[in-house]
């Protein structure tokens, strides 16, 4: 075996030479990068501030009894100290297996689930039945995708107040189901339309941007897999589930996610639905607002506690639910 020596150096071409530290590679890493690093310092610094405190200082109040008697405030001319203590995990564990855990946390968390599924499985298959519909040769099809996008362009305060008032007791829709003479359901009061009638709403904000995205998907499938399907017999049905779904496949993951992640912090169309009087349709992110600002004593503590609690739940679900897609797209490569 033949060995090759560098002259000038005495060493064999091709040996590595002593892993550097840490310290030295840094340095290396900024004299080499010092561009790149000088672009994104504003970001990090932004990002420190605006997120990475909070998010910090957030988890710190989840360990503490904190709530708006015993936090730090001012009353007039007086200064009245913090007198909250550190009490440990205590908040997670109560909002957990404690007694009212039930009414105070899981019952909002099934709510929330339901609520989730129910939205996004509306968003998807509306969304793709009109961006399918929008993707034909049709007259006026400019102005058709206009009108759709419209409920998504409005902002979403306008959206819910519309509805709010038009699902009031004297409201256009109980109006028009009482000359059809059909029950007029309590839609802001009972605990069962209010349910369905946030579900409702939230579907008309959010089925433009899903049928958007969707119909993009649809425009960059190669239009010659329709031509070959089509002429080896394949029927309407069977192009749609062998040619369209695959081609939407990652549009599909993506927007299904984001519109999960959406739809479980949803708080505006919630909010701004029923406020605070409708204690059975609040999902976790507009109760735990509820239990820090609309509420006395504030209890800034479990508030906390909800908001983390929610992160966490957010950032399992999307490390499954990426290693699912993954694992699946390996057994169709295979």
């Amino acid at each position: 075996m033949t060995v090759a020596i560098d002259r000038a150096t005495g060493k064999v071409r091709g040996e590595r030479g002593p892993r550097r530290g840490p310290l030295k590679r840094l340095k290396s890493s900024y004299r080499k990068y010092w561009y790149a690093y000088a672009m994104i310092t504003p970001v990090v610094i932004v990002l420190g501030v605006l997120v990475l405190y909070p998010l910090a200082y957030g988890f710190y109040l989840t360990l503490t009894d904190a709530n708006s008697l015993n936090t730090a405030r001012t009353i007039g001319v007086n200064e009245i100290e913090a007198t909250y203590k550190f009490i440990g995990f205590d908040n997670y564990a109560d909002i957990l297996w404690g007694p009212t855990s039930y009414d105070r946390f899981w019952s909002h968390f099934i709510w929330t689930i339901v609520w989730t599924a129910a939205c996004v499985t509306l968003h998807y298959t509306i969304g793709l039945g009109l961006a399918l519909l929008l993707n034909q040769k049709l007259r006026g099809r400019t102005f058709y995708r206009m009108m759709m996008v419209l409920p998504w362009a409005v902002p979403t305060f306008v959206t819910v107040f519309g509805w709010r008032f038009m699902l009031a007791d004297g409201g256009i829709i109980n109006a028009g189901l009482e000359w059809l003479h059909l029950p007029t359901p309590l839609w802001l009061e009972d605990a069962f339309w209010q349910r369905f009638a946030a579900i409702m709403v939230n579907t008309w904000a959010g089925v433009p941007f899903m049928m958007l995205s969707l119909l993009g998907g649809l425009q960059s499938i190669d239009a010659s897999l329709y031509e070959a399907a089509e002429m080896d017999g394949a029927s309407a049905w069977q192009r749609f589930r062998y040619v369209t779904l695959p081609g939407l496949r990652s549009v599909s993951s993506t927007v299904v996610l984001l519109g999960i992640i959406w739809t479980f912090n949803q708080f505006a169309i919630i909010f701004l639905l029923f406020g605070n009087t409708a204690p059975d349709a609040q999902i976790l992110v507009t109760w735990a607002y509820r239990l820090g600002f609309g509420q006395q004593p504030r209890d800034f503590a479990q508030s906390a506690a909800f908001g983390m609690l929610l992160l966490a739940i957010l950032v399992v679900f999307t490390s499954f639910y990426r290693r699912w897609l993954n694992r699946n797209d390996q057994q169709l490569a295979i």
